[in-house]
């Protein structure tokens, strides 16, 4: 395992000249070590959060990959860049006579049929800066319609090994090995290409979403299922008869959903949660690893002392909790996101415990920390003030989720609330309510909503979550359907 060491604090920079976010997928925070898990092996991530800023609350506005990603970039919720809440393309839809459901294209749509306002990207750019991103893509628009310079991206299916690539839109290319040595060499040769103009690189790492069984084999061995720490709120032990498709799509995803091959058609003896867990385990750690040695790559190019590193995921996995599994949910283990910030010459490992930061929050942080304005079509708000040590807390400390299981949602410090929604109509109800108290419940067991409906924070909450609704636009999808 990679080793890095983030720098301590150094003295103060005017202004830290050069943004680096890390974006990895379907990892939950609960499973980082520098989170209150003493079994995860998460050494660069909790040497880069001694020195940097841990934010205890990190949240995905919405946890499924291509809105999630789509709102890091954007700063807007997905209703407004995506016109969905889904994995699909507004290409998709059924009014256009093309199958929906959650099947996406291998690549990006043309047309930037997403993101239709300026993405941090662009910002970027207009100020000179170089921009790029290399690995996981998973929006629906291509990365030079929306900022990036230069792009190496790999299919939209999940992939560890055998990927297929593209390069600036070239030619489709199979580079050997694991896509995650691959997409680091990419990251270096950038990395040393740019001297002295400031740059944007937005790196994204596939793991630890499926398929596990492809991860390197010292990382698949890594942990001893016996050990792991099931959480209170997975309701399963031992073998989980009824789960093994589950299983197989944990283990080799579209491997076994889409060609059937026939080594995916059985599980390991015996398998069960406990040895579902160790492999995700082991795939965090890798993730780890790249961390360290994106940390090493800043340092060989002369960048580690003037740039920004963020690290989160585009949301959790609920790994059996609730008997819920992959994501979508509001419960913690698919909305709670690891964010970890390291500000050179500002961070100095000082915890943000209460601030709640979620993905529309990145946008306008990384343009206020780099002294850029912030455009009016962003729906986020920076948290620079926190992280400068200006305050702990920022007024409105809340965050908002809406998904596509027809939900929305509000969270702070210590509640989780949500309500139902009509996708069709775009309206919210009342019926089937959720209210816990993560912090007297911190697995969400005891829906208060239906236990106790007059619950002193429903009103509050509920008038938050109201507002919040009927104030946010919608992108209008029309025009991209064909109408006779």
């Amino acid at each position: 395992m990679i080793r890095g060491r983030f720098p301590d604090p150094g003295p103060a920079m005017s202004k830290p000249k050069n943004i680096v976010i890390c974006l990895c997928d379907q990892l939950r925070a609960s499973e980082v070590g520098c989170y209150g898990n003493d079994v995860i092996q998460t050494p660069n991530l909790d040497a880069m959060a001694e020195s940097g800023m841990r934010f205890a609350n990190g949240v995905t506005n919405d946890p499924l990959c291509m809105p999630a990603r789509s709102t890091v970039v954007s700063g807007q919720y997905a209703r407004t860049c995506c016109g969905q809440l889904n994995n699909t393309s507004v290409l998709f839809d059924p009014r256009r006579g093309v199958a929906g459901g959650w099947m996406m294209p291998p690549y990006p749509e043309t047309g930037r049929p997403h993101l239709p306002d300026g993405t941090l990207a662009e910002c970027l750019q207009e100020s000179g800066y170089r921009t790029a991103a290399i690995g996981k893509w998973h929006i629906h628009s291509w990365p030079h319609d929306v900022g990036f310079d230069e792009y190496v991206i790999p299919r939209t299916q999940h992939c560890h090994l055998g990927q297929h690539y593209t390069k600036n839109g070239g030619p489709e290319f199979v580079p050997p090995g694991y896509t995650m040595d691959f997409e680091l060499d990419e990251v270096g040769a950038f990395l040393q290409r740019v001297d002295s103009e400031p740059f944007f690189l937005f790196y994204n790492i596939s793991p630890p979403h499926t398929p596990l069984f492809d991860i390197p084999d010292a990382y698949k061995t890594m942990y001893d299922p016996a050990d792991m720490p099931i959480r209170p709120n997975c309701y399963v032990n031992g073998a989980l008869a009824g789960n093994e498709g589950v299983f197989r799509t944990y283990l080799y995803e579209n491997k076994h959903y889409f060609y059937k091959l026939p080594h995916t058609l059985d599980l390991p003896d015996g398998f069960d949660l406990r040895d579902l867990y160790a492999l995700y385990y082991g795939a965090t750690s890798w993730v780890d690893s790249a961390v360290g040695r994106l940390h090493a790559l800043l340092q060989e190019a002369g960048h580690a002392d003037d740039t920004i590193v963020l690290f989160t995921s585009d949301h959790g996995d609920n790994l059996g909790s609730h008997g819920r599994w992959n994501k979508t949910l509001f419960y913690q283990e698919s909305s709670s996101v690891p964010s970890i910030w390291h500000v050179p010459g500002v961070t100095d490992g000082t915890p943000a415990d209460e601030q709640m930061v979620s993905h529309i929050d990145i946008m306008p942080t990384m343009l206020d920390l780099t002294g850029h304005d912030i455009p009016d079509h962003v729906q986020g708000r920076s948290v620079a003030p926190v992280l400068r040590g200006e305050t702990q807390v920022l007024a409105d400390n809340h965050v908002f989720i809406e998904s596509e299981i027809q939900a929305v949602g509000v969270r702070t410090p210590r509640y989780t609330f949500a309500k139902r929604f009509d996708r069709t109509t775009k309206s919210i109800t009342r019926d089937g309510m959720r209210l816990w108290d993560t912090e007297q419940d911190p697995f969400e067991m005891d829906n208060l909503a239906a236990l106790e409906p007059e619950h002193s924070a429903i009103a509050e909450l509920e008038e938050l979550l109201d507002a919040w609704h009927a104030s946010t636009p919608w992108m209008n999808i029309d025009q991209y359907v064909e109408t006779s």
